[in-house]
């Protein structure tokens, strides 16, 4: 079919999908992009939301495939921050006029570590209350799979997003990428576990890895749809060579121009039929490319999250290689955003939560 007929189809199949992701050429890829932006505009607007970012800590229990973080990889000295540099990242983004905070770990669910969480997302709540943000930060929370009784503790301390990516919808591919311990099953019934609750609920995947398919791609899209997530964050593959998958290393190279523009469509066709959720440009398209989250954004993004770890563990957390901004002053990496975003005619949300409007809508 003619890619324009299919993008101004009210609903796609998977074959329609499908098709989208194969287009090899500028001019369908320009209306590709075009529609994504249209429908972002309508149900989104044009601003960009921030979440200011700090990776709190690398310990994780679990092994994943790709993950240069897991457990098992000796290379990396483990961190984790305490109360009081997760409040001074915190600040740090109230002063940029960034609203939104995002907290992410590697996976732990031990007592001792909930405790932890909690104790801190309450002090940083506490701690940034102003005129502008009466109610603190909005704090996004990725730290893994947790027990129903875990979530609620989380969510009952004043996190109200919480970020789990469920990496392929693919159950055969998602039990090659991750260790025994995680099941496909269990990480959808906590997506269920985290909507019961009252999050916004994000979740995501790994684009271009080995024996992923279009059609893998596409029913993606669909169980995003399916799942009625709130938030997306996906991004391309990348390789890290202290990993079991780092034997791919040379087929990632061969396969990196293919894989950055299948990332970029993913966010256009995922805003195309998702409409009204909050789409991050990752940090992983512009590890990838200079300008890659500006071409994010231009495919229907509207979030970004810029890097408030403190400067001495920011090289411990590398789930991929190539990570941009580990050496950058936060104050060139700050006005280095914001020029990139002015420069595609977009604005920056600040002092605002951003909340995902579908979240808004479906609660209505």
């Amino acid at each position: 079919m003619i890619i324009k007929e299919i993008l101004e189809k009210d609903t796609l199949s998977h074959q329609d999908i499908c098709d989208l992701l194969r287009i090899d050429n500028k001019p369908d890829f320009a209306l590709l992009r075009n529609r994504a932006y249209e429908i972002m505009k309508e149900h989104c607007g044009e601003k960009v939301f921030l979440r200011g970012l700090v990776e709190f800590s690398n310990i994780c229990k679990c092994d994943c495939n790709y993950c240069g973080i897991r457990k098992s990889n000796k290379n990396v000295d483990r961190y984790l921050l305490d109360k009081k540099e997760i409040l001074a990242a915190a600040r740090k983004s109230v002063e940029n006029g960034y609203a939104s905070f995002v907290m992410q770990s590697g996976d732990r669910d031990d007592p001792q570590f909930i405790d932890f969480v909690i104790d801190v997302v309450k002090a940083v709540k506490k701690a940034t209350v102003s005129d502008k943000l009466p109610n603190g930060l909005g704090i996004t929370l990725c730290i893994g799979e947790q027990t129903y009784e875990n979530y609620k503790r989380l969510f009952d301390a004043g996190i109200h997003r919480y970020l789990l990516r469920i990496e392929t919808s693919n159950e055969k591919l998602f039990e090659k990428l991750h260790s025994v311990e995680q099941s496909y099953h269990n990480r959808v019934n906590c997506l269920k576990m985290l909507k019961d609750l009252g999050f916004q609920v994000g979740t995501g995947v790994m684009i271009g890895f080995p024996e992923q398919t279009i059609e893998d791609l596409a029913k993606d899209v669909l169980f995003f749809k399916d799942m009625d997530i709130d938030m997306i964050g996906m991004g391309p593959y990348i390789v890290h060579k202290d990993t079991p998958m780092g034997k791919y290393f040379d087929e990632y190279q061969a396969k990196k121009q293919e894989t950055f523009e299948l990332g970029i469509k993913m966010i256009a066709v995922c805003r195309i039929v998702l409409k009204d959720v909050n789409i991050a440009s990752t940090t992983a398209l512009q590890a990838m490319y200079d300008d890659g989250r500006e071409q994010g954004l231009l495919c229907g993004a509207n979030v970004l999250m810029p890097q408030h770890s403190p400067f001495s563990v920011r090289k411990q957390y590398q789930l991929y290689e190539g990570k941009p901004y580990l050496d950058e002053t936060d104050k060139s990496s700050i006005e280095d955003l914001e020029k990139r975003v002015h420069s595609i005619g977009r604005t920056l949300g600040y002092d605002e939560w951003g909340d995902s409007k579908h979240f808004k809508n479906r609660n209505k």
